[in-house]
């Protein structure tokens, strides 16, 4: 893997996954359409940044989250933060499992080319819809545990490439009354548990890869990584500053063009 390619990967990575776009199908279908090689293990490293991103960009909500949650269990005491705490492990448990299983028996199918551009357009059009129908009643610090398990089970489907995790979740959060805003930070917070645990998972690939890399390989490795975080910072801080005012119907549509020129590609292929 080359350094250019990496450090595009990484920047790609840091947009898509934290706008409700999807990582998944831009990470698989431009090393397809451009022909690069990519390691396996790379596209977990580029979650890991946005995931130092999210950890950084959020770090004093997480650390008054799991003070919140430990006070929950030892002292007993009721707080936002203890609730959220636990809504979001509650949350990410069953959207975890089931999507794990469809992530290791189902890759093959799933990272199709035409089944990416379908669930691009598809999701595109239910955002857009159900963004403009759903009235907000329901703000961060008000988010019950129904709404928050809910919208954790619906990051199963996000293992379809095209889907998007960020993209289902806010979608779901929308549709019980989340507000824009309120739906894009828990969206950002539930992704944080599973992406470390995918990190960790994949921690023996990752020392695979540096023992057998380039030098090159492995600063390759390491800019794709910087890269993803850089531009996920940006990213976060953007998005929930336009969500003050602005909807989700310009990546809505931004979906279906994507979507629609990877079916010109495959039809041209």
């Amino acid at each position: 893997m080359e350094i250019q390619q990496a450090i595009i990967l990484g920047i790609v990575q840091g947009l898509t996954e934290l706008l409700p776009i999807s990582s998944s199908a831009h990470l698989n279908l431009i090393p397809m359409i451009f022909n690069w090689t990519v390691p396996e293990s790379f596209d977990v490293a580029l979650h890991f940044g946005t995931l130092l991103a999210i950890g950084i960009f959020f770090f004093k909500d997480w650390l008054n989250l799991i003070i919140g949650g430990l006070k929950k269990v030892i002292k007993k005491e009721d707080s936002v933060e203890g609730r959220m705490f636990w809504y979001i492990v509650a949350a990410t448990i069953p959207g975890g499992a089931i999507g794990f299983v469809l992530d290791k028996y189902a890759e093959d199918i799933l990272t199709q080319p035409l089944i990416m551009a379908i669930a691009l357009i598809t999701m595109g059009i239910i955002l857009y819809i159900v963004d403009k129908k759903s009235s907000t009643k329901t703000e961060y610090e008000e988010m019950t545990f129904k709404q928050t398990f809910l919208i954790g089970l619906s990051q199963a489907l996000a293992f379809i490439p095209g889907v998007s995790r960020s993209g289902i979740t806010m979608t779901t959060g929308r549709a019980m009354g989340v507000s824009r805003k309120s739906a894009a930070k828990y969206s950002f917070m539930l992704s944080a548990p599973i992406v470390l645990a995918a990190t960790v998972f994949k921690l023996g690939d990752f020392i695979a890869y540096f023992t057998v890399a380039s030098t090159t390989g492995i600063i390759a490795f390491i800019l794709g990584v910087l890269s993803s975080f850089i531009v996920g910072i940006i990213v976060i801080k953007f998005l929930l500053q336009y969500l003050n005012k602005g909807s989700f119907k310009v990546f809505a549509i931004y979906r279906v063009i994507v979507g629609i020129l990877v079916i010109a590609w495959i039809i041209m292929k």
